[in-house]
């Protein structure tokens, strides 16, 4: 993956579009839009014409058609990363949340924090079990011992398997540290499902991992809208404090001294 050389121009977006609290040092860390909103825009404007985000391919792969994104599965979040290296160039990155249509990685799309290929290998068994205990749920009479006690054990089940999902992601941060996702987590506690795929995480990760400098970031939902209505098509969303900012104390400390 390689980021886009661009030059920013206009004024900066003071905004805040991230924020998380740091245990190391105590403070709170932020990064505005910046410069990002306008390469953003370009983005959607970009999926709205081509109708697909696989730029780089040079046929078109059904699997990465925008249709997708108006469909029984909704929408998706993308986001641009404005960035420098050391030597003044600037340059933009763009993520979309999660997997794309089950795909993990899309050429030109900067990749998730985690072994895609151990994620594979480590979840496949642990979650056919689950799922059989969920079929085997459902043939159990309301009620009955048997199937509270399977219940409670697919419960156990899930969580473990939450907990062995998320100290597979790796975070980085602008100190040159690198930590499994659960010692990043500010406050300590188990954090929701979900956390470290959207596109902050990924563009800040990345980002940090390759030397550049983030100087703003934006994200926009692109698709049908979402089932509690939050989220609309073309609309620019700063990132959730629940999930994501549990986690960018962490992976924004050192970016003031950057």
């Amino acid at each position: 993956m390689k980021p886009t050389p661009i030059r920013f121009t206009g004024e900066f977006d003071s905004a805040v579009a991230c924020r998380g609290g740091c245990a190391r040092c105590g403070r709170e860390h932020v990064l505005p839009f910046g410069p990002a909103r306008g390469p953003a825009l370009a983005l959607f404007e970009r999926m709205e014409r081509e109708g697909r985000i696989d730029f780089d391919a040079p046929e078109p792969d059904p699997r990465f058609s925008t249709e997708y994104l108006h469909g029984e599965a909704g929408g998706q979040m993308f986001g641009v990363l404005a960035a420098r290296d050391d030597s003044g160039a600037t340059f933009v990155l763009k993520a979309f949340s999660g997997q794309y249509n089950s795909v993990w990685e899309v050429d030109g799309w900067v990749p998730p924090l985690l072994d895609t290929v151990r994620f594979r290998r480590d979840t496949f068994e642990p979650e056919q079990r689950i799922k059989a205990m969920g079929r085997e749920i459902v043939g159990l009479p309301q009620g009955s011992p048997a199937r509270d006690l399977l219940i409670y054990r697919r419960r156990k089940a899930s969580a473990a398997l939450m907990r062995e999902i998320h100290a597979m992601y790796r975070l980085p941060n602008f100190r040159g540290e690198t930590v499994p996702l659960p010692q990043a987590v500010f406050p300590a506690g188990n954090p929701p499902t979900g956390t470290g795929d959207c596109c902050a995480p990924k563009l800040l990760g990345w980002a940090a991992l390759n030397g550049l400098t983030p100087l703003g970031l934006a994200e926009f939902y692109f698709g049908r809208t979402n089932r509690s209505g939050s989220k609309e098509h073309g609309q620019f969303y700063t990132s959730c404090l629940d999930k994501c900012g549990r986690i960018f104390g962490f992976m924004l400390c050192g970016l003031e001294d950057a």
